[in-house]
């Protein structure tokens, strides 16, 4: 069985691959921005500057699949996807929680979701119709800020956002005996080509994956674009499987960032 492996189709149709339930669903769904896609940024006019006017990126989307994206049966799948939580496992609201959970190994499973900050109140309430009644917000800091726009004028965002959801049971946590806290960094990365406008660093993933897995783990990506998370789950021992339905992203992908992977695993 491939270690890695990426299909160029919509997550719906997992069932035609036979692929095993995961660990772990990370995911960074598309957010629905619409022709809002590039504000605050200075893409959206030439060269950076509104004194030349806006660019061919004004208005206009990331991609024109965003507005067809179905986050209730993105959220569906990740439900169905993920394997069962063990009966003996510790749960939320366990009094003992506290008193036996360096002893316990558990071995439930969680999904990690980015989203921009909007919507997060959104799925949480959209992950718990599909049983994910927990979560964990997180905070993404970054040293730099896209929104450079009448900065002289406001306060620009620097961090982005995202959701650790799980169902009753507390999921695998490796913290090797340290506190692990909600705002992480957000580490600058030029160890792989950019391949999408929304890629993630990969020691960013690669940290989440080791929070939430061992190593041969299965790991899914629902929405997988450049397969960096894949990439991540490879190097970490994981098995990693994912979806990503632009041939541009799916073709860029294999030729730039698992064929890397794969040569550097055989």
């Amino acid at each position: 069985m491939k270690r890695i492996e990426l299909f160029n189709d919509h997550f719906q149709n997992f069932k035609v691959y036979g692929i095993p339930h995961a660990q772990l669903i990370i995911a960074d769904p598309p957010y629905n921005l619409g022709k809002n896609a590039y504000a605050s940024n200075p893409a959206w006019y030439k060269d950076g500057d509104n004194k030349n006017g806006e660019s061919e990126l004004a208005n206009k989307e990331f991609f024109d699949t965003d507005k067809d994206f179905r986050p209730a049966e993105f959220m569906h799948f990740c439900s169905q996807m993920l394997v069962k939580e063990p009966k003996n496992g510790v749960s939320e609201n366990d009094a003992e929680v506290e008193k036996i959970g360096s002893k316990v190994k558990s071995k439930a499973p969680c999904m990690v979701l980015f989203c921009a900050f909007e919507q997060l109140h959104y799925y949480i309430e959209l992950g718990e119709r599909y049983g994910f009644k927990h979560y964990i917000p997180l905070v993404f800091r970054k040293n730099f800020s896209a929104q450079v726009l009448k900065a002289n004028m406001k306060i620009v965002g620097n961090c982005e956002y995202g959701l650790v959801l799980y169902k009753d049971k507390l999921p695998k946590f490796n913290n090797d005996g340290r506190m692990i806290f909600n705002c992480m960094d957000w580490v600058t990365d030029n160890s792989v080509p950019k391949l999408h406008p929304t890629q993630k660093p990969i020691p960013l993933l690669r940290r989440l994956i080791e929070i939430f897995t061992d190593k041969n783990d299965v790991v899914i990506d629902p929405t997988a674009g450049s397969a960096s998370s894949l990439y991540a789950a490879a190097m970490c021992g994981r098995r990693a499987y994912g979806f990503e339905i632009k041939k541009n992203f799916f073709n860029d992908a294999n030729k730039y960032m698992l064929s890397q992977i794969q040569q550097t695993l055989f």
